[in-house]
């Protein structure tokens, strides 16, 4: 079985463990002389040979990743890590003001903030591209089946998950590099296809071209690496993580969120009620 294969088997296996009924967990166990994790010995398979990004894969799908599977999580880590002082470092920054022993805290307050308006929609892209691939395998043209969903969204005036941006436009550079490097290595499948059918049904959808922003690159790639779904989103978990500790060591030293909590308040006018 594939590493992709394999991840979709776990994200898929039921809560209350094997057949018997009998709760078990498949990731790691403590004994008094060593660590298993998913089979292996920790310290004597697995320290020293594996990244940090392969052992998030094993953790997280049971399988070490292929080179390419371990070259494009680390591309999208990387990608989606830091993005400047969101609401999301914000957050964690006046947190740590607030209390300065909490680093735990102040993490937990900005992953809590991890949502689909601030670090994107990756796992509704999925599901989207998830949902066209299906229309496609059953004998639709790909563009038309692209056209007929981004018609219906903008139809339901809900917002198309993957397209818009504040800040990049016309073109979200993490956005183009990933779909660059996914051709240069010859990973680009039908996902990827999909993603670009859409970024053309959504211009002609709502009458102008929108920015495709990083949210489907990296949910495109991921699938045609045969990650499922409901994975897709632990990528932009574990990235900002990173983020939101570099914020956080900055803010020790260059304390700014009492600061901007004080700015905040300076910006917004009280008015009695009437």
């Amino acid at each position: 079985m594939t590493a992709g294969g394999a991840l979709h088997t776990v994200a898929a296996m039921p809560a209350q463990g094997d057949d018997a009924g009998d709760p078990v967990s498949r990731i790691s166990q403590a004994y008094p002389d060593r660590v298993e994790v998913r089979g292996r010995d920790l310290s004597g398979e697995l320290m020293g040979r594996l990244s940090f990004t392969e052992y998030f894969h094993l953790l997280l799908t049971g399988d070490e990743p292929s080179d390419d599977q371990r070259y494009f999580l680390d591309l999208l880590l990387v990608a989606i890590a830091e993005h400047g002082m969101m609401p999301t470092n914000v957050a964690a920054r006046m947190t740590l003001a607030a209390d300065p022993a909490s680093l735990q805290g102040a993490v937990a307050a900005g992953i809590l903030g991890c949502g689909p308006v601030i670090l994107g929609t990756s796992e509704e892209c999925a599901r989207l591209l998830e949902a066209a691939h299906e229309k496609v395998a059953s004998g639709a043209a790909r563009e038309a089946i692209a056209a007929e969903m981004a018609g219906a969204i903008r139809g339901s005036g809900e917002r198309m998950p993957g397209f818009g941006h504040p800040v990049h436009r016309p073109r979200d550079p993490r956005a183009e590099r990933i779909l660059e490097l996914a051709d240069a290595r010859h990973v680009s499948g039908a996902h990827v296809a999909l993603a670009r059918c859409f970024r053309d049904a959504v211009a002609e959808a709502w009458g102008k071209p929108l920015t495709m922003n990083v949210s489907m690159p990296i949910a495109a790639v991921m699938l045609d690496l045969g990650f499922a779904p409901d994975a897709v989103k632990a990528v932009p978990i574990l990235a900002r993580t990173a983020g939101l500790l570099a914020h956080l060591a900055e803010e020790r030293h260059h304390p700014l969120g009492l600061l901007m909590a004080a700015r905040a308040e300076e910006a917004i006018t009280y008015e009695p009620p009437p």
